[in-house]
């Protein structure tokens, strides 16, 4: 078996070290081999990335066979249709490295896949009830609460062998380009609550750098708070990611704001990063061009207490704390069964993601990026806040015409590509 990812972790804690991870997956086990030897071989602290492809996220595992036969690319590995013998095989080579290895995926009905990584031997993976179904996924929100439920259970099956599987809630990058803080972080403390009663007992909680690194701090301070309050009797750690939205186009643009995420995470007390590449603007990167990013991103960690930029602001991360607190609760209120209560807060618009067009989404909230670079609420829907909450949200309904959504999607491309190099974008 390979290295257990929550130790990896854990060990990487006790050193101080931020552990940078790629967005990695490639269709052959002799590919996918190759890739994960170069993360292995990074120099800095990382953790190997099985990305799957996008039939298998849809539980197509046809196509993908029909592909390899014919040599034909497809856009990551299709884990079911290699199956768990040749997956492990594949594995076997890194068991005598301390390497751990996560599964991403993408799936709101991910039972197969579980299946299968947990007879190859892994022991990481991501996902959750809502962040792999609102976004990805056509699937009513019940039936992915059910195979969630299911699937957690799969992997905390394993306990009674000894050993501990791990589980991210995706929920603090759903559509994080343009969704408030306060919600993310509502979010995924809920399907960490979820995963904790359905039976995990190591998490980690995830959060995408959005336009301003000031409020990401601040939330980042929130999510700490948060996390001690409702997950304290299991073991947990903060996940940050490289800007998730329209990325920048010129190569100093992105490293900058790859090297920004990795200062956030490592100023905001993350102990993990998801690192992007100069070439996600254009295409799919390569092997090289992922492990250059994250020895980039973990030397920019290493410098943290060199930049003055990266400062809390104190107001807003109590401003978040207590709007996500607010709707974590309101949601627990509505039910005893967690299950049911998410199905409840989506029905009454308590929970209610900006533009997700999903049929189970409300899609009556809207946000803005205010002068401060701050994502803030614009329109806040049938959320439940009482007024000592709406005192900082606008007196008046904003209109998002179609020219402010495409400033707000391209903001944090504009503003990193025409960065100068004695100039701060914080």
């Amino acid at each position: 078996m390979i290295y257990n990812f929550s130790d990896y972790m854990n060990e990487m804690k006790i050193a101080g070290n931020l552990v940078v991870q790629p967005r990695m997956g490639f269709s052959t086990l002799e590919k996918m081999e190759q890739g994960l030897r170069a993360v292995a071989n990074c120099k800095a602290p990382t953790i190997g990335t099985i990305t799957l492809d996008s039939y298998t996220r849809v539980n197509d595992f046809v196509s993908p066979k029909v592909a390899l036969d014919n040599n034909q690319e497809i856009n990551g590995f299709p884990i079911v249709t290699h199956g768990a013998k040749a997956t492990q095989k594949l594995l076997g080579n890194f068991v005598e490295k301390k390497f751990a290895i996560q599964v991403r995926h993408g799936t709101a009905l991910p039972v197969e896949i579980i299946k299968v990584l947990l007879a190859s031997g892994i022991n990481a993976t991501e996902g959750g009830p809502i962040s792999y179904c609102l976004p990805y996924s056509r699937l009513p929100i019940e039936k992915a609460i059910s195979a969630w439920a299911a699937c957690c259970e799969l992997l905390a099956s394993s306990r009674e062998k000894g050993i501990v599987n791990h589980l991210e809630s995706f929920a603090g990058c759903m559509l994080g380009q343009l969704c408030p803080p306060s919600l993310l972080l509502a979010l995924g403390i809920l399907e960490g609550i979820f995963f904790k009663r359905h039976g995990l007992a190591s998490i980690s909680l995830s959060y995408a750098q959005g336009p301003s690194a000031v409020q990401d701090l601040s939330a980042l301070g929130a999510l700490h708070t948060l996390a001690n309050e409702y997950l304290s009797d299991i073991d947990w750690h903060i996940v940050v990611y490289t800007y998730m939205g329209v990325f920048p186009k010129t190569k100093v643009g992105a490293n900058t704001i790859i090297k920004t995420s990795a200062q956030i995470a490592k100023a905001g007390k993350a102990q993990r990063l998801i690192v992007k590449t100069p070439a996600e603007a254009y295409r799919i990167p390569t092997i090289e061009e992922n492990v250059e990013s994250l020895e980039l991103a973990f030397i920019a960690s290493k410098n943290v207490d060199n930049n003055i930029n990266l400062n809390v602001d104190l107001e807003e991360q109590e401003k978040i704390y207590l709007q996500a607190k607010f709707l974590v609760d309101s949601v627990l209120d509505l039910h005893c069964s967690l299950n049911k209560g998410l199905q409840i807060a989506f029905s009454k618009g308590y929970l209610d993601v900006p533009y997700c067009l999903h049929l189970d989404n409300k899609n009556l909230t809207r946000s803005i990026i205010d002068s401060r670079g701050y994502l803030q609420w614009a329109k806040t829907g049938n959320m439940p806040f009482n007024r000592d909450y709406l005192n900082d949200f606008p007196k008046r309904k904003i209109p998002i015409t179609s020219d402010s959504f495409l400033y707000m999607l391209g903001f944090v491309q504009h503003k990193y590509d025409n960065f100068k190099p004695d100039s701060q974008f914080l």
